[in-house]
């Protein structure tokens, strides 16, 4: 939110929201603030959708019938625009509300001032917004030239494996496009296969894109919808984009691309190595912004993957975490407690507050710290 928010608390106005609207390039920004007790009580912002030609009144409108459907009215709106019913609309929330409901669209004096203000944060709001969707499709538009992509992807999926010693492993699928991380279609997979070896990526990797493709397969054969992926990054060299390449060929998936991010050489972060299969490695220059999109891709993956796969162990060891840290006796573990509270404390605690509990060495210190911040 654009600075200075906090400061605004109008002497003249008691109860309202403030609703101002800028639109641009065919998209919308609503931006809400709150006034409550002559104070400004936040302010969130809304990108409503805009049918095609739609005026400012229409979508004003539109937007007011949504946002107060589950919401009380204040007793007064302040708008931007004038919208085209707003004797019914300020029927229709007064009925809500119980009590008279005031739509304005101040014209000066304090509360013009207020509207200008949102007006102002809606316009630099949606500025944001369109500068990152277009980089975004630059970033798009460069990864389908770097790996010789038909089209620049709509849907990439990113998966990454998470386990420690094998126990409770878990696969992760990220998933990004125009949008940018699209988090509401993560995927977690706990790992059933119990021939599975610990540390058997290969295994792991095929029983994530087996469960995930048979699916897409029987939900949508025709691939009508936009639940298929353009592309699929996958964590691994040579050895990973054959197997995938296997995995795929045996469930009859053969137009989907997928390229393995491997770390190059000394696992250096700059110099990630692209496979893909039946052509030789590459590496893109060392500050291409598509390397960087890609490294990010990756990193929310891992991070995903070790997120889930914390909980998961979490839940597997119950509720004291504790018991699982090696040389953490009972003794050392009632210490810990003592000092910290909680066994969730301990493990959110940095290494120098682990340093000074007594009975704990600097070393059992750095093997408690490391227990709970592994990466993976």
């Amino acid at each position: 939110t654009v600075q200075g928010v906090q400061g605004i608390n109008p002497r003249g106005v008691a109860e309202a929201d403030v609703v101002a609207l800028h639109m641009e390039g065919g998209q919308a920004c609503v931006q809400v603030f709150f006034i409550r007790a002559n104070q400004n009580w936040g302010n969130r912002d809304f990108y409503p959708r805009t049918g095609s030609g739609a005026e400012e009144a229409e979508v004003l409108e539109a937007f007011l019938g949504q946002f107060y459907d589950e919401k009380d009215p204040p007793r007064q709106i302040l708008l931007s625009h004038p919208i085209e019913n707003a004797d019914l609309m300020a029927e229709a929330l007064g009925e809500k509300r119980g009590r008279k409901v005031e739509l304005v669209v101040p014209l000066r004096g304090e509360k013009a001032e207020l509207v200008s203000f949102a007006a102002r944060n809606a316009r630099e709001s949606l500025a944001r917004k369109m500068s990152e969707a277009a980089t975004q499709s630059r970033l798009l538009d460069g990864l389908a030239e770097a790996f010789a992509l038909d089209a620049p992807p709509e849907r990439i999926e990113v998966y990454d494996n998470s386990h420690i010693q094998g126990t409770n492993a878990v696969g992760g699928m990220i998933v990004a496009g125009r949008e940018g991380f699209l988090k509401s279609q993560y995927r977690k997979f706990n790992i059933k296969g119990d021939s599975l070896t610990p540390g058997d990526d290969f295994g792991m990797m095929k029983e994530v894109l087996s469960r995930r493709f048979k699916r897409l397969l029987k939900e949508d054969p025709d691939r009508e919808s936009d639940a298929w992926p353009d592309l699929l990054l996958i964590d691994g060299g040579a050895g990973q984009v054959s197997a995938v390449a296997e995995i795929l060929a045996d469930l009859g998936v053969d137009d989907v691309p997928f390229i393995g991010v491997a770390k190059g050489v000394d696992r250096d972060a700059g110099k990630e190595e692209f496979h893909r299969p039946g052509k030789r490695p590459f590496a893109l220059k060392r500050n291409d912004p598509v390397l960087y999109f890609v490294q990010r891709l990756r990193d929310e993956a891992h991070r995903f993957a070790i997120g889930t796969h914390r909980a998961k162990r979490a839940k597997a060891i119950g509720a004291t975490p504790l018991d699982d840290v090696p040389g953490v006796g009972a003794t050392r573990k009632r210490a810990l407690l003592a000092h910290f509270g909680s066994a969730k404390a301990v493990s959110r605690a940095d290494l120098a507050d682990l340093k000074a509990v007594d009975g704990i060495s600097d070393t059992l210190a750095e093997t408690i710290y490391d227990y709970f911040h592994e990466k993976g």
